[in-house]
């Protein structure tokens, strides 16, 4: 944990002193934040005749406001980033089931390859032996043929 820091900041005017974890910077920050507030509320006429009591409810009002405000939107994005995460997990996941699908397709291949190949030589090697039947045929005709005469 942190040391505790002191700053002494402005805010409306008045020099107060902050405590906390935070740096000092953090602590300027939140005053600014705060000054920024009461500025905002100070442009409006209306806001200028009503009594201290009532201003700072609205100001407090209006820092809650934005509190649920930046709340909500954090719920949101955590919300986003779990469906992003979500959908990279299932995305991964699809793409590790094509590449799987993709070795054995590939495995596949080379052995249906081979087997083509083996098949082709073996064409060729009946092809040939067909060719040499056939001409051992028309040799033995003729021969055949020759002695008949």
């Amino acid at each position: 944990m942190s040391a505790k820091t002191s700053a002494e900041v402005v805010i409306d005017g008045k020099v107060y002193t902050l405590s906390g974890y935070e740096g000092e910077e953090y602590l300027q920050k939140v005053a600014a934040y705060i000054n920024s507030k009461i500025s905002e509320f100070e442009e409006i006429e209306e806001y200028r005749h009503i009594p201290l009591n009532m201003k700072n409810t609205l100001i407090q009002l209006n820092i809650a406001d934005d509190y649920f405000k930046a709340k909500a939107q954090v719920e949101k994005l955590e919300r986003d980033i779990e469906n992003k995460d979500k959908e990279i997990y299932d995305l991964k996941h699809d793409l590790i089931s094509n590449q799987i699908k993709t070795e054995s397709a590939e495995e596949s291949i080379k052995q249906l390859e081979a087997e083509n190949k083996e098949l082709l030589l073996n064409k060729t090697r009946l092809e040939a032996a067909l060719e040499d039947k056939l001409l051992d045929g028309k040799t033995d005709a003729k021969t055949n043929t020759k002695r008949k005469t």
